[in-house]
Order: C-alpha cells, then sequence, then structure tokens
C-alpha cells in the first residue's frame, strides 16, 4: 500500500519545484528536482524506479516506475516540465500553489504537473500483488520544446505495455486523435543593387511572393485531398508565422526569410510534407537565378489516431460518458504508440488554462480524475 506525502502537499511540491523547458538558453532549466521527488516518492511506495538520464541534456531525465509484474499493462504518464509565465502578469505566485475560489493556481496544474500527483493518489491503496498487470507510472522532460524525452524511450524501447493513458489537459473527455506539427524556415538568397534599376539586382523578396503563391496552391490541393470532419478544422493548416527581408526601400532585396507551421491530419506522414515543401518552392523558383535554402525549426511531432475499438478508448468513454474525440494540440501519444501502446489522452485540466497567465485546475476535478483512474486500473490491470 502506497505511503505518500498527502496529495495538496504533492502537487505543492511539483508546482514549487521549477522545470520550464524553453527553446531560449536563458530560459531553460533541468528537471531533475522534479524527477528526484517522484522518484523519491514512489521508491518509498514500493515501485520499481528508474531514473533516465537523457544523453547531451545532463540536467534532464525521465522516470520510469513500476509497480507490479508481468507483461502487459498500463502507462500512466506525464510531462514534468512546463513553459515559461509571464513575469508580473500573475495574480498568484506560479511557483506556490494557492488554493481560492474552488481552484488550485500555479504553473503545471493543469498542464500538467498536478496529473502525476493524481496518478500517484489513485494507486495509493492499491497492493502489487492486487495487480495482474504492471501499472507504470512514466514522467517525462522537455515535452513542450523537443520532444527529447519521449524520443529517448523510443531509442531505449521502454516502457513496454498494452495501453497508455496521458494526463493532458481535455477536461477528463478521452481523446484519441491530435494533428502533427512541423516547422520550417525558407531562405532566400538574391542580389542586392540601386532600386532605381531592377536589373541591377534580383530581389530576393518578390521571389518569396512567388513562393508564398506557391505554397498557398500546395495547401489548396492538399486541404482538397485531405479531410477529417472528426476535427474542430477539419483540413490540414499552413500557417504564413514570420517573414522578414531586405534592409532599406532604395535597396534591391538580397535575403529574405520565411518560417511556417503545418499542422497534418493523422495518415499525413511528416517526412514526406517537408519533401513537399522543398519540391514546392524549388519548382517556384526554377530559373529566377534566386537560390534557396531550408531549415527545420522544429522537428515535429506525428499525427497521432488510436483506434476506436481499442481496449483504452472503449474502456475510458465508458468510464467518462463521453465519445473520444480530437483536439488541435501534440502530445508525446505517438511516440509511445511507436512502443506498441494503444493511448488515449485524458487528463482533468483544461487546454484554455495552458500556457497562460494564473493557470489553474478546477478543484471539482480532483476526485472525478482520482476515481477514473482507480477505476482504469481495476479495469485492465486487476
Amino acid at each position: 500500500m502506497i505511503t505518500t506525502p498527502a496529495l495538496f502537499d504533492m502537487i505543492a511540491a511539483l508546482v514549487g519545484t521549477p522545470s520550464i523547458s524553453s527553446v531560449s538558453p536563458k530560459l531553460d532549466q533541468g528537471n531533475l528536482k522534479v524527477i528526484d521527488l517522484l522518484a523519491g516518492w514512489l521508491d518509498a511506495a514500493g515501485f520499481e524506479v528508474e531514473v533516465m538520464p537523457l544523453l547531451g541534456m545532463p540536467a534532464k531525465a525521465n522516470l520510469v516506475a513500476t509497480l507490479g509484474r508481468g507483461p502487459g499493462g498500463l502507462v500512466l504518464s506525464g510531462h514534468t516540465d512546463t513553459v515559461a509565465f509571464d513575469a508580473g502578469r500573475w495574480t498568484y505566485n506560479p511557483f506556490e500553489l494557492t488554493r481560492t475560489d474552488n481552484r488550485l493556481y500555479g504553473l503545471g496544474t493543469s498542464d500538467m504537473k498536478a496529473f502525476l500527483a493524481l496518478a500517484i493518489e489513485a494507486l495509493r491503496d492499491i497492493r502489487p500483488a492486487d495487480l495482474r498487470e504492471p501499472v507504470i507510472l512514466l514522467a517525462t522532460a522537455d515535452e513542450e520544446t523537443s520532444m527529447a524525452g519521449a524520443k529517448a524511450l523510443v531509442e531505449r524501447g521502454i516502457p513496454q505495455a498494452r495501453h497508455a493513458l496521458i494526463g493532458e489537459p481535455t477536461g477528463l473527455r478521452p481523446v484519441r486523435m491530435h494533428k502533427g506539427i512541423l516547422m520550417e524556415a525558407i531562405h532566400l538568397q538574391g542580389r542586392s543593387g540601386h532600386s532605381s534599376d531592377p536589373a541591377l539586382g534580383n530581389s530576393a523578396l518578390e521571389a518569396m511572393h512567388t513562393v508564398i503563391g506557391a505554397l498557398m496552391a500546395w495547401r489548396a490541393q492538399l486541404q482538397d485531398e485531405y479531410r477529417n470532419p472528426l476535427f474542430a478544422v477539419p483540413v490540414p493548416t499552413l500557417n504564413l508565422g514570420h517573414i522578414h527581408g531586405g534592409d532599406n526601400p532604395n535597396r534591391i532585396c538580397a535575403d529574405c526569410e520565411l518560417h511556417i507551421d503545418l499542422r497534418p491530419l493523422p495518415g499525413m506522414e511528416l517526412e514526406e510534407l517537408r519533401a513537399g515543401i522543398h519540391t514546392c518552392v524549388n519548382r517556384s523558383l526554377q530559373d529566377t537565378g534566386i537560390r534557396v535554402t531550408f531549415e527545420s525549426l522544429f522537428d515535429g511531432i506525428p499525427a497521432m489516431e488510436t483506434a476506436t475499438d481499442a481496449e483504452i478508448i472503449r474502456v475510458t468513454e465508458k468510464l467518462t460518458g463521453h465519445a473520444a474525440g480530437s483536439v488541435a494540440f501534440g502530445t508525446e501519444a505517438p511516440y509511445l504508440q511507436q512502443l506498441g501502446m494503444n493511448t488515449v489522452v485524458l487528463g482533468p485540466g483544461d487546454i484554455a488554462q495552458a500556457h497562460q497567465p494564473d493557470e489553474y485546475l478546477a478543484l471539482d476535478r480532483l476526485n472525478p480524475t482520482i476515481g477514473l483512474l482507480r477505476d482504469l486500473i481495476k479495469s485492465v490491470c486487476t
């Protein structure tokens, strides 16, 4: 039987331990102190605990904690990192759990440190002898930036289980599909010259106009070919997020850069899409004399889909009373699926509270989450 700190004490300790991951080195932090908290609690509670350092990232690690033995099993997964916060815009200290207005305020309450505490609480009365299949608590690093933690799990081939639940904020509604994401930079190099005579240069900015037109036509083709009415936005999207070119009105623009964001539906492969972007751009620039280079700003997260008849989907639909749906944000689910697990995304927070000041988790979500996880464990592991 698990003897861990009280639920609110666990949530407070997790929230109070900063573990921001960011693409900015000035903001990026490790997560080892969070991992150490979890490892201490779970080791004392009888779990078999492995702390898995990330290669080349000495301040970051995953945790795999197993209760029970045997094949199969259920993974309860959450990431230990948070995004950065807007200093001065919080009403409450983001690193101090504040209980007021029937809410728990703090960085990571909704997305998603509190879920890890709730998963431990759900296991409090479970004994290893009660389990015919193991329960694995998985805590990962760097979900908010690089997915380095999830990728390291795939490389190691751990953990192994039949089912996985990721406690991302879904309002306690099961999710079996989400879109993927990739981000690409397109840099065009032309030739500068005096603006009084276009023949003196080769405008990268005008060439980017051509590139944008070609990308918009390619986007329209994708949206004609791929459609899934189960998503709120039923087609893949391509967003022109950033552009910069030139330095002065009286100079022909020599360099121009465009950053794009592509959100594919399940069934669309990231590398094929990246190759499609390159082909589209290169074709539009034929015979222009403009040089193009590409940079992957983010390798990407694959889209995710779990079959409607998967046991984890059927059970969570029955337990929640809601049909499994879809979301637009990405998760670590595709990586757990690569490890052979049927995966559902289901957690107590709301995505509307994530990544913004005064993030909170409603108090009335706590007991239903604990009850749901206990019932799920009993359904598939005992």
